[in-house]
């Protein structure tokens, strides 16, 4: 999964592909059908690439991409609009060594959410950027 350029906008639903900046802020496109074009102001907006995301673990933190490809692995992927304890369960499938007390419901449908954004691009089976599709292989293999 190359999730080189996705973002997630403080105060805006959904995800974004960084396209560039100019001199006020960050030019991004929404990743839904429409492919709207924004520039968000560089002074008040967060930005948080998909690659730099964690959520806290028991041990260590997790990196979203690892529970990405773990979700991508599983059969069912429940409705991020479900019951907090089907989601809970669901997400103690994925990630086993997450810390429950840290990482709330509402993150866990925001991860379900992202993921069925993520799913329907074609960046969704690419590998990630410089990594060759045998070192990608090598990688799944050691898991």
């Amino acid at each position: 999964m190359n999730l080189k350029g996705i973002v997630s906008v403080s105060g805006k639903p959904g995800l974004y592909n960084l396209v560039g900046q100019n001199k006020s802020g960050f030019i991004i496109e929404s990743l839904d059908g429409n492919k709207v074009k924004t520039v968000v102001n560089i002074t008040t907006t967060k930005l948080a690439t998909l690659e730099d995301i964690t959520i806290y673990g028991l041990d260590e933190e997790i990196r979203l991409i690892d529970i990405l490809e773990g979700m991508k692995k599983s059969e069912s992927i429940p409705n991020p609009k479900g019951s907090g304890k089907e989601l809970r369960d669901f997400f103690n499938e994925i990630a086993p060594n997450h810390d429950a007390e840290r990482v709330y419901t509402s993150d866990i449908k925001k991860i379900i959410s992202w993921f069925n954004i993520l799913k329907e691009l074609p960046l969704f089976e690419e590998s990630p950027e410089g990594e060759t599709a045998e070192e990608q292989e090598q990688k799944e293999a050691n898991a």
